[in-house]
């Protein structure tokens, strides 16, 4: 798995790439602010949201606003991300379409800067830069921040509305259509007793039908 800091410094980020953005305009003066907007198609391989399940589909509009600010450490990225995700209804698997709205924030460090705006110590654990995202030549790639927030931001479990009743376990029919849709079910504990008592019942019958006991034995004395 490539780390986050080796994609930023080791990527040669494309500046034709619609979720590249160039951040040169602030330089490294503390405070300075750049606000911008821009209308992309959203990313796939793998899709956009949660696989399998919902997601926003490759080339589908996405709308992104975006606050760039200089800090000392580097520049810190605030935004929104607004589509339109598409999956299915896990309780009865029909199509269904979720608006989403996710908010985001990460810093971009200076690559020659530790948190504390002062030139990196090279004997830093290499491992605390896992996490962190670089800035490249001044570029930033908006990619991986933006999977992690729309993430976050979809449901686990999308139903096409909250008082779904899915469909029926015995023959699949959806139960919303179908609200007063059942089964006669027998409980297969009590089957084998139930067969037992109607064999009962017979015997009983032909018992009824036929002379007493003892009743033949009388009369040929």
């Amino acid at each position: 798995m490539i780390s986050k800091a080796g994609n930023a410094l080791n990527g040669h980020l494309d500046h034709r790439n619609p979720l590249v953005f160039d951040t040169r305009e602030l330089g490294r003066r503390p405070g300075a602010l750049k606000r911008l907007s821009r209308s992309v198609e959203a990313p796939g391989s793998p899709v956009l949201g949660i696989d399998g399940v919902i997601g926003v589909p490759e080339g589908a509009p996405l709308e992104l606003d975006l606050r760039l600010e200089s800090v000392m450490e580097g520049v810190l990225v605030t935004g929104t991300a607004r589509a339109t995700a598409e999956g299915e209804c896990v309780r009865c698997l029909e199509p269904l379409t979720v608006e989403v709205d996710a908010d985001f924030q990460e810093m971009f460090s200076y690559p020659d800067a530790d948190d504390r705006g002062r030139p990196a110590d090279p004997a830093d654990d290499a491992e605390d830069d896992e996490d962190r995202f670089f800035l490249e030549d001044g570029l930033f790639d908006l990619e991986s921040v933006l999977r992690d927030a729309v993430v976050l931001a979809l449901p686990m479990q999308p139903v096409c509305k909250e008082t779904c009743a899915g469909l029926c376990s015995e023959c699949g029919i959806r139960l919303d259509e179908n609200p007063g849709h059942h089964h006669d079910a027998v409980d297969i504990r009590w089957a084998a007793l139930q067969g037992l008592a109607e064999t009962v019942q017979d015997g009983e019958k032909d018992n009824m039908g036929g002379a007493e006991p003892g009743v033949d034995e009388k009369q040929e004395k």
